[in-house]
């Protein structure tokens, strides 16, 4: 009977500290994935505390009086969800070298959390009894360490990408207006170089485009990482942009310029893929009218006699114009407003204001417009060709 009891002792224990290897692998691998790995991987640590974080400030926000202090609250999102993912790293770590110090014959369960806290956080207070435990407690302490020296190492990278980021955002102020407009860029374009000025600015953000997705692909936490004004930010800065090349391409009687289309492909590519690991899906080959867009017929058309207001030549069959625009914005649409709604962006025209009627303080981590995988895969090949710039209704 003792004999069976032993070796069922040692058979818990075994699995006991396999465990507990299982879950400090987990948790390295979250470190790894959400910390270094250059790309965008919706790891489930991390997806949690993201989640559990957005219902605490979700709750605050509730008694926030304007959307100046609602900003003020969730500019501490980002910042304050990536400090929390620190420890509870640690945590997991301390939970699961508990399991590996019980599993190799710790007297107690206090004992085998004090050995793990020790070495962990290179306490010293509990020593090492014999060679196994003096393996742990070492590797405990590297764990602990690495960890600490990741997020020291990932903060100022943090910065220095939102630093490159938001000064192109603030500059569209100039042009722009706050919150931006594609319609008061363009007129002011008008007004100031007739219109000259537009080329360099479609060379300006494609570049911009290409550097944020790789970007807030690699640091997903940087999407959350609020302007410096309550009235910028920088999906509404993209949609500001793209609109402006879509009018200029569908309604504004300019030659061609190739470079208003590439900075919109690159722009609707990027906004795809950033938003990707929130769990959005989209149609691979969205056509107007039967993939609508946001911006109505009549909204449109205030648009159009605006610029013509102010001197803008404009091209004369208005319902071809129509046409042309929504078929640039519906490459982009979607996920401008998902992208709106998730950062609970300023109601900027024809982007944030979009979302007033939809779940403006929680991001929805669920799938719209799902796609079947054959779709998705056509989705992939579609993206290797650039879309003819003489058809209004284009592919993605």
């Amino acid at each position: 009977m003792l004999t069976f009891d032993l070796a069922l002792n040692v058979v818990w224990r075994a699995v006991l500290f396999l465990f507990g290897l299982s879950i400090v692998l987990r948790a390295l691998l979250s470190a790894v994935r959400t910390f270094i790995l250059p790309r965008a991987v919706n790891d489930l640590i991390a997806r949690v505390l993201f989640r559990l974080m957005r219902r605490a400030f979700n709750f605050v926000l509730r008694r926030a009086p304007d959307y100046a202090a609602r900003d003020t609250i969730m500019a501490l999102y980002g910042p304050i969800s990536l400090l929390v993912l620190v420890p509870e790293l640690l945590f997991i770590l301390l939970f699961g070298f508990a399991l590996m110090f019980y599993g190799i014959g710790a007297e107690s369960v206090y004992a085998a959390f004090s050995m793990s806290g020790s070495s962990l956080f290179t306490l010293g207070f509990v020593t090492a009894s014999n060679a196994v435990e003096f393996v742990l407690a070492f590797s405990a302490a590297a764990c602990g360490t690495i960890i600490t020296a990741i997020l020291i190492g990932y903060i100022p990278t943090i910065y220095s990408m939102f630093s490159k980021r938001e000064s192109l955002v603030s500059a569209l102020e100039v042009g722009a207006g706050s919150p931006p407009w594609a319609v008061t860029l363009i007129e002011r374009s008008f007004l100031i170089t007739n219109l000259a000025s537009l080329s360099g600015l479609w060379s300006r953000w494609a570049e911009w485009f290409t550097e944020t997705e790789e970007s807030h692909t690699s640091l997903g936490v940087l999407v959350f990482f609020r302007s410096q004004q309550p009235n910028r930010s920088w999906v509404t800065a993209a949609g500001a942009i793209l609109d402006a090349a879509a009018l200029v391409r569908s309604s504004v009687d300019t030659p061609t310029d190739v470079k208003a289309d590439l900075m919109i492909r690159n722009g609707y590519l990027a906004l795809k893929y950033i938003a990707k690991p929130f769990g959005f899906r989209y149609h691979p080959n969205p056509q107007f009218p039967a993939q609508p867009i946001s911006i109505t017929r009549a909204e449109f058309d205030a648009a159009y006699e605006h610029l013509r207001g102010v001197g803008v030549p404009l091209k004369p069959d208005r319902d071809q114009c129509w046409l042309d625009f929504a078929g640039w914005r519906v490459n982009y649409d979607a996920q401008l407003l998902d992208l709106c709604d998730t950062i609970m962006a300023p109601a900027a025209p024809w982007s944030g204001d979009r979302c007033a009627g939809r779940s403006r303080f929680t991001p929805r981590f669920r799938n719209i417009n799902l796609v079947t995988d054959s779709e998705v895969s056509a989705d992939a090949n579609s993206e290797d060709a650039l879309p003819d710039s003489s058809v209004p209704v284009r592919k993605r």
